[in-house]
């Protein structure tokens, strides 16, 4: 049987500043996770760390472990790899004051 896999576009064109996080997807049924995060256009300011959140329901978060740095150029990505989480699945970062990035994330799940 072959491997059931889907690739989502979970936030599209976003300008992240401040507390910014993906949309939630739920990802019970897979056993692998990969994020992409790339910067669409030239990010402002301080390039900053963004983490994996994890949640039983998808409104109430917690920090699963697996952080990276956001990307310092346009046309960046960033990854982040899973192989063990729950139900729902988002990234987030924190951005200081006056610093943004305009986002594409992807979700890429393998049963």
């Amino acid at each position: 049987m072959l491997p059931e896999n889907i690739t989502a576009v979970i936030t599209r064109n976003e300008c992240w500043s401040g507390d910014a996080a993906s949309e939630p997807y739920e990802a019970g049924w897979a056993h692998e996770a990969v994020f992409f995060i790339r910067a669409l256009k030239p990010p402002v300011g301080t390039v900053s760390k963004g983490w994996v959140e994890i949640s039983p329901d998808g409104m109430h978060w917690v920090r699963e472990g697996t952080e990276f740095v956001m990307p310092g150029e346009q046309d960046g990505v960033a990854v982040a790899r899973l192989n063990s989480f729950g139900n729902w699945l988002r990234v987030a970062t924190r951005f200081a004051d006056g610093a943004e990035c305009t986002v594409l994330v992807t979700l890429h799940l393998k049963a």
